[in-house]
């Protein structure tokens, strides 16, 4: 009973992490002249699992009101994993070895959780 919801949740947490890591690989894969306009309309603010407040602000002014949701449903997916970023200036370690992480727990080990739940009931 209880593996039905587990396997929803997992995989709902998962498509958001995907589909938000995507958005970023987009965004960072844009023109140098485009990526530089938009990080001054605060594209900056993506590049982090945990952005501050200010930086918060930043990315909803920068961006449309679905992709903020998208975004600040990864934000909460993606905080238990801000530890594992490393000191380091590339944005995509900042930004993908917690989506990695994210995507171990709520894709792996939620299913196999549900897969065992649904053996033992």
């Amino acid at each position: 009973m209880l593996a039905g919801p587990l396997r929803v949740v997992s995989l709902v947490a998962s498509a958001i992490v995907v589909l938000s890591f995507v958005l970023f690989a987009l965004d960072e894969t844009r023109a140098a002249s485009e990526r530089s306009a938009a990080e001054t309309a605060g594209l900056e603010a993506t590049r982090s699992a945990d952005p501050s407040p200010r930086a918060e602000r930043a990315r909803e002014r920068a961006h449309s009101a679905p992709r903020e949701l998208v975004d600040d449903a990864d934000d909460i997916l993606l905080s238990p994993f801000a530890w594992a970023t490393p000191d380091t200036t590339s944005t995509w370690a900042r930004r993908g070895l917690p989506a990695l992480l994210a995507l171990f727990v709520y894709g792996f080990c939620l299913s196999f959780l549900a897969r065992y739940v649904k053996g033992v009931a």
